[in-house]
């Protein structure tokens, strides 16, 4: 049961990587649509799609980052 916890956690963070991405790229090519300047706020949204997927995923995986250095200390 312990395999099927992991793949789930694994494909969870899979899709907030995937949402977060298109979320910041959907915003970016809106704001573009609203002011006409095209290609700028679509890599800007990129750019904050990117750092928010490494950032929630940095912090999904901080307590076992946590755990894993507190049983080495042991």
């Amino acid at each position: 049961m312990q395999g099927w916890r992991a793949a789930l956690g694994v494909l969870g963070v899979g899709w907030y990587i995937a949402i977060a991405i298109i979320l910041g790229l959907l915003c970016g090519v809106w704001v573009d649509g609203k002011f006409s300047i095209k290609p700028f706020f679509t890599i800007i949204g990129l750019i904050i799609g990117v750092i928010a997927a490494v950032y929630g995923v940095y912090q999904m995986f901080l307590p076992f980052i946590k755990n894993k250095q507190g049983k080495g200390d042991a």
